[in-house]
């Protein structure tokens, strides 16, 4: 039996593989304001942080603020992305059917972000009532504010709870949170996670045995 009551899931390149697309967006972005940058920095300098610190980023790289509709243009083209494009991390909807434990999703995105994408890859019914988002709290990863509030929401203590980050952000914020959490890297690069995470895992269908 776990010793775990709750996992608290991160939504994007956990739950969905929106890393590739929601990076290649804000990657077009930025060169379209004179960036010159790549997918790689997009990988290490904006996977796992809010919009505004990638913002900053962005700002700093071109030497001057970036448009005030920056976020809006992001939001409809990611959007757009994501409808065409979007699928589910393998194997999660299998390893989703078979849990026996409770679980959320506490992400760093807008909350209509989050139910457009769990809807798009037919992960919506899993989650219906139990997503977090740091916008409604306006508290961002590495801080754990979203992360104590779904599991407090959730009715567990962080001792309780296991979190599942891809990102060191993520990682960070569990961390900080007082919980075990378990690093999903099947799009860690840079082999990043191993070093702060309780454990890593590659697959989902991994998952349920480390969780004894």
């Amino acid at each position: 039996m776990s010793k775990y009551k709750c996992i608290i899931f991160d939504c994007d390149g956990v739950l969905v593989d929106s890393e590739p697309l929601s990076n290649q967006v804000m990657v077009e972005l930025a060169n379209e304001l004179g960036a010159n940058i790549d997918l790689d920095y997009a990988y290490q300098h904006f996977k796992g942080n809010s919009f505004q610190n990638c913002s900053n980023q962005i700002s700093a790289l071109i030497g001057k603020e970036v448009p005030k509709d920056l976020e809006l243009q992001y939001r409809q083209r990611s959007s757009e992305k994501f409808k065409a494009e979007i699928q589910p991390i393998d194997g999660v909807k299998e390893l989703l059917s078979n849990l026996s434990i409770s679980y959320c999703v506490a992400s760093s995105g807008p909350k209509s972000k989050i139910r457009l994408n769990l809807q798009l890859t037919g992960l919506l019914p899993y989650f219906e009532g139990n997503i977090f988002s740091c916008y409604t709290i306006q508290k961002w990863k590495p801080n754990p504010a979203v992360f104590l509030w779904a599991a407090r929401t959730m009715g567990y203590d962080s001792k309780d709870c296991l979190v599942i980050e891809d990102s060191l952000t993520g990682v960070e914020a569990a961390v900080n949170g007082g919980f075990d959490v378990f690093g999903f890297t099947a799009h860690d690069y840079k082999d990043e996670l191993q070093k702060k995470a309780t454990k890593t895992f590659k697959s989902m269908i991994r998952l349920p045995e480390l969780l004894d």
